[in-house]
């Protein structure tokens, strides 16, 4: 039996897409407030690395600005971003506090690995209240390697979990639970790509599906 389910948080949990793009088109105009920027912003390309960590999204997105320019455009996005949570434009998946309350019903602990910075991750739990059924919520930020299968594992061995599965929509959450040995639940959502997902054990298209795959 699936004792507990680490969930991926972008595009598994939150519906990113929803503040991303406002998010995104906010830093790019700062970025031209300070010349610094010409051209559409850069979405799309976004899009296509969406799930890594942020620093590897400026290192693309920017690939001939400076280190400092690049921190600026980080530092900015996520101020944003927070901003757009706590104002309430961001949004769960659909079904995401009746799957919880099912996996507490039966104790099947919950925690959420995200790629997202502390303070980003900080506001959605709060926002949305995810403390009532998450025990513990973990950023690549506390993980050096900026690894995903890293920061499992650390989720791991802190908590001696032995029957487990990663829930998650990219490449990196299905790795992260194949190089830990735990069951990897693919969700078909908004960033989902069909050759990642194939590399899971379980494909879902809504959260709710996971009722009829951890059972008591």
């Amino acid at each position: 039996m699936v004792q507990s389910i680490i969930f991926d948080m972008d595009g598994t949990l939150f519906q990113t897409d929803k503040i991303l793009e406002r998010s995104l088109h906010d830093a790019f105009n700062y970025l031209r407030s300070l010349n610094n920027w010409e051209g559409e912003t850069p979405l799309a390309q976004y899009r296509e690395i969406m799930g890594v960590p942020l620093p590897q999204v400026w290192e693309t997105l920017l690939p001939l600005h400076s280190n400092e320019v690049r921190e600026l455009t980080d530092a900015f996005f996520l101020e944003r971003l927070i901003e757009h949570i706590k104002s309430g434009q961001g949004d769960l998946y659909p079904n995401v506090k009746e799957v919880f309350d099912y996996l507490k019903e039966i104790n099947c602990s919950i925690y959420i690995a995200s790629n997202g910075l502390t303070q980003y991750l900080k506001a959605i739990v709060s926002y949305y209240h995810l403390d009532d059924w998450v025990t513990e919520t973990f950023s690549i930020q506390q993980i050096q390697s900026l690894n995903k299968s890293d920061l499992v594992r650390a989720i791991v061995v802190k908590y001696g979990i032995t029957d487990a599965a990663v829930v998650g929509d990219r490449l990196s959450d299905i790795k992260a639970a194949k190089d830990n040995g735990l069951i990897a639940i693919g969700c078909n959502f908004d960033f989902a790509r069909d050759d990642e997902l194939a590399q899971a054990d379980y494909v879902i298209d809504d959260l709710i599906e996971l009722k009829s795959i951890v059972t008591p």
